[in-house]
């Protein structure tokens, strides 16, 4: 036994022994790969294991909240004492159903504090934790148990366990036995368990044999599977190894200037995406921090009376849940009294000054920054649930400098991340003594980055080095050589630059690229997003023209979504209002789209007008267009998990409105 120092504090931890290595990468899950270690610095700590990790902060702080869920309208509480004694009971229950080592607990549900003790327990079981998205189809879920060899599935509630029966028979010749972690079985059904049945069923088994298992862990090898959302093919399942976990955990949360046992966090975004489980398991777990778990109709409109209810220290959101909250805010204060409306728009005005001061090191504000704090900004983050919030932040797709500037003039900066699974999460890092506007931030401290055959102007794909670089595709080998060259540098696939000061701006993705008839590239996400910024009737927009003459944009209107999360016909308010504007009384999408209406089609034209007069060249400029009657989502397939768009899938499901453009 032996010491280390973190924060200032020493905590007792066995020795870390490797598991022998040649490479630096793998494809088999079962075989140790060596770590990017570096001679100084973060780079050069020594690894950990995630029981290792998780045992450190039990002894300092067992005693702190851990996890925090409702349990009939009633917030229960788990220290981090309980909730490692649950992990633990959890493995042996997960030993008892024949876990093997190396195979998979495929997780498939909402955010709770089951997953998570599912998740760990697996772990600290020698399985391959993995998290299943809510919104796969059966084959999707069939093809993910398949490919990780899950002895075990764990299901949130009857619907996700009807999809996981549909493909079991037969198909699934690794699986020994589904857990369903919420509600009563409604149906007893063999080797199915309800989540208090399968907590006992461990008790017979010694925790010696569990300490023996956990013992013989290394940090080198393979705990935890990302699956990737698969646009075109199947998914790739990402293999993650204890220290890529432990060591960007640490990472992470040292450069965000986390506080141990300080932190808390509304868990929301699905766990089965790196961006959400490296911050909502495994960073809170490293900082002893507080993780409070959403309900499952977060992302409909429950996520605001809880982050009011928990009031977090820091928040992440990815883009479209900040225009979400956005337009939401802009249609509250479009039915204010003219009094309030003046009132806002001078401290607004205040607010963006004040944050661009921030931004660029200048600690003065701007005069009657203090009267419109009190009057507007502190009532804004309190409507929010973001008044103790030290930190917000926004990652896993792009989000448009208007959004930004809007919170930046209500005095709340969404600081942008950038990662991949394959890194782990996060790569670079923006924070409050370090971002640019539009910046993605600098690189994470221990890594590196460099820009591969950068053009004239500092171009060049984005390639990553540090110990947070995954350890392979599981079963890819073909894969695996994309991702990785020869000497271990991870190919993003994203083109970037750095600023003078090292800040990186992401600039486009090889594979977004849309190359013209006349061969000129063209990065889809600034001419979307001008547009979007032009006319803000617009919800989503894709461009469209790979190997055509000219450019097209498939657009859709702004519009109420329905309880199950699908878009409706219904225009939203500030949809509405815009229509209002432009002496249009319509209410519904279809409304719009049926009359051809002229003054809606002639602002949309003008917003484009103004688009490409901006344009660097003429093969820029959009010059067809055409308004779809539904807006992108998750269910429809166009969204993926985070809400990035899926732009093989909307051009497969649009290809005849495509064709149109060019006569096809």
């Amino acid at each position: 036994m032996t010491e280390f120092s973190f924060l200032g504090e020493l905590y007792p931890i066995k020795c870390v022994r490797l598991a022998p290595a040649q490479d630096l990468w793998s494809t088999v899950k079962n075989k140790p790969v060596k770590l990017r270690m570096e001679t100084s610095g973060l780079g050069s700590e020594p690894p950990m294991t995630i029981h290792q990790m998780f045992l450190a902060t039990v002894q300092k702080y067992g005693d702190y909240p851990a996890l925090r869920g409702k349990k009939d309208g009633t917030w229960v509480t788990l220290t981090y004492k309980e909730y490692y004694q649950h992990a633990r009971a959890a493995a042996k229950s997960f030993l008892k159903l024949g876990l093997e080592r190396f195979h998979g607990v495929g997780i498939l549900g909402f955010n709770s504090p089951e997953w998570f003790i599912a998740d760990v327990g697996c772990i600290l079981a020698g399985g391959l934790a993995t998290g299943v998205y809510t919104t796969n189809s059966p084959e999707a879920c069939q093809y993910v148990a398949d490919n990780c060899e899950a002895n075990v599935l764990v299901v949130e509630n009857n619907k996700q366990l009807i999809k996981i029966l549909q493909v079991v028979r037969d198909q699934l010749p690794h699986l020994k036995a589904i857990v369903q972690y919420k509600g009563e079985l409604e149906q007893k059904l063999p080797n199915v368990y309800t989540w208090a049945e399968f907590m006992k069923l461990g008790e017979s088994v010694p925790d010696v044999e569990l300490d023996v298992l956990i013992d013989s862990q290394k940090a080198n090898e393979c705990c935890t599977l990302i699956y990737t959302s698969g646009t075109t093919g199947n998914p790739k399942g990402v293999m993650l190894s204890h220290d890529n976990i432990t060591w960007t955990a640490t990472a992470a949360g040292l450069m965000t200037s986390l506080k141990m046992s300080e932190e808390e966090i509304v868990s929301y975004l699905p766990l089965s995406h790196v961006a959400a489980q490296v911050q909502d398991m495994w960073i809170c777990m490293r900082f002893a921090a507080i993780t409070n778990f959403a309900e499952p109709d977060a992302l409909k409109g429950s996520l605001a009376n809880t982050l009011r209810e928990v009031r977090p220290t820091s928040f992440l959101g990815v883009p479209r849940v900040w225009e979400k909250m956005q337009e939401a805010m802009k249609s509250v204060g479009a039915k204010s009294s003219v009094t309030k409306k003046k009132i806002a728009d001078w401290a607004k005005g205040i607010g963006l000054q004040a944050s661009y001061n921030a931004m660029n090191g200048d600690s003065s504000v701007p005069w009657g920054f203090t009267l419109a704090n009190a009057l507007v900004f502190k009532n804004v983050r309190k409507a929010l649930g973001l008044d103790r919030c030290k930190a917000c932040y926004t990652g896993a797709a792009p989000i448009t400098k208007d959004t930004l500037e809007y919170f930046m003039s209500l005095y709340i900066t969404a600081f942008e991340l950038y990662g991949m699974s394959e890194s782990t999460g996060p790569h670079t890092i923006s924070w409050a003594e370090g971002y640019r506007i539009m910046s993605c931030g600098k690189v994470l401290t221990g890594c590196k980055t460099k820009l591969d055959k950068p053009d004239t102007d500092g171009n060049g794909e984005i390639c990553f080095w540090g110990r947070h670089v995954f350890m392979g595709y599981l079963n890819m080998p073909d894969k695996i050589e994309e991702a990785l060259d020869a000497e271990g540098w991870l190919h993003s696939g994203d083109l970037g630059k750095h600023d003078k000061d090292d800040f990186l701006y992401i600039t486009g993705r090889i594979k977004e690229l849309i190359i013209t008839a006349g061969g000129e590239n063209v990065p889809p996400v600034p001419t979307e997003d001008a547009l979007k910024e032009e006319v803000s009737i617009i919800s989503n927009a894709m461009l469209v023209g790979d190997k055509k003459k000219f450019l097209s944009m498939l657009l859709t209107l702004k519009c109420n979504i329905d309880d199950n999360g699908d878009p409706t016909d219904e225009l939203t308010p500030l949809a509405v209002e815009f229509c209002r504007q432009h002496g249009v009384i319509a209410s519904k999408v279809s409304e719009i789209i049926n009359k051809t209406e002229p003054a809606i089609y002639k602002v949309i034209q003008e917003g484009i007008d103004r688009v490409n007069a901006k344009a660097t060249s003429n093969a820029q400029r959009v010059q067809k267009w055409t308004i779809l009657p539904r807006d992108f989502s998750i269910s429809g397939g166009e969204l993926g998990p985070t809400m990035k768009l899926k732009r093989p899938v909307v051009s497969k499901m649009y290809q005849e409105d495509i064709n149109k453009f060019y006569g096809e």
